[in-house]
């Protein structure tokens, strides 16, 4: 059973966000959709993504470091039984009865001798084994386009068995964000493991993310800048008019209220357009206009030019 440290190439006392960087580096080496002609690359995907599952939950790592679970989350061996001390939990004990955590009970009554007792049987035949375990989790990568990221709509998504799910995205999601389907995973005689989802939200022609806003590049004309007026937008929810003030210059940024994504704490953001004149190259009609005419201002003063 490896280790979810080694798996990951990190020291134990590795941070989260160590932890984390690891991961995307392995998951994106052993995507399968990169390494198609690797049958192994999609074992070590799997591994991978199992390891930094379980490190990336505080109470499971903490619960592993301890012992008290192994590197597929299933609980070891109380005192030390299945082939004479295995990795029981510090202090020898995991004893678990209808819920009831028996650890701190035999500790009192056993005093220090209890602790002694985590790597040879313990106290010869009490309690019992561990629970049968669970089948496997797996890993899948969902690749979600842009604009159903920033609106959450519902995406599909085929499992190995070849049925099919419809997902329900979390607010804040974000390339990264890993999704649990409770018993989707490998069965097992404990039950069925989980489904692990991954999230790569894909690029976008023209939007682009900055946090929970989405930013546009929007082409003006000549004239609309001169003279204002409405101009059709694209957002994640579809086409709307925008307002341009008369005499708008390039780079102004207009702002349009709820139309990014939707962050974690439920409220959406907003998408900032930025205006671009575009000007025709040789168009005679421009080029007579502004023959005799010469703007005299210092429009460069303020960069000390």
């Amino acid at each position: 059973m490896a280790d979810p440290y080694s798996t990951l190439g990190v020291a134990r006392s590795a941070s989260e966000a160590e932890i984390k960087s690891a991961y995307r580096k392995l998951a994106k080496q052993y995507h399968p959709d990169k390494n198609q002609d690797n049958p192994k690359a999609a074992e070590k995907f799997s591994a991978v993504t199992n390891a930094y599952d379980l490190l990336s939950d505080k109470d499971k790592r903490a619960r592993f470091d301890r012992g008290e679970i192994d590197a597929d989350g299933n609980p070891t061996a109380p005192f030390g039984f299945g082939g004479g001390g295995g990795r029981g939990r510090p202090g020898g004990f995991e004893f678990n009865e209808g819920g009831a955590d028996f650890g701190d009970i035999f500790e009192g009554l056993f005093g220090g001798a209890g602790r002694r007792a985590g790597g040879g049987g313990g106290f010869g035949g009490f309690g019992r084994g561990a629970p049968p375990a669970k089948g496997a989790n797996v890993a899948y990568r969902l690749a979600v386009q842009f604009v159903d990221a920033a609106t959450l709509a519902p995406q599909r998504i085929t499992l190995q068995d070849g049925k099919t799910l419809d997902l329900k995205l979390p607010a804040g999601v974000e390339t990264g964000t890993q999704m649990r389907l409770s018993g989707k995973g490998q069965p097992g005689a404990g039950g069925a493991g989980d489904a692990i989802v991954t999230i790569e939200v894909k690029p976008h022609p023209f939007f682009r993310r900055d946090g929970d806003n989405v930013l546009l590049d929007l082409p003006i004309t000549l004239n609309e800048a001169v003279k204002g007026g409405k101009v059709k937008v694209p957002t994640v929810d579809g086409p709307v008019m925008l307002g341009v003030p008369a005499g708008t210059t390039s780079g102004k940024a207009l702002r349009l209220r709820g139309k990014g994504f939707t962050g974690k704490d439920g409220q959406r953001g907003d998408q900032l357009v930025t205006l671009l004149i575009d000007v025709p190259a040789d168009d005679p009609v421009i080029l007579h206009l502004v023959e005799d005419w010469q703007d005299g201002r210092a429009v460069r003063t303020h960069l000390g030019v």
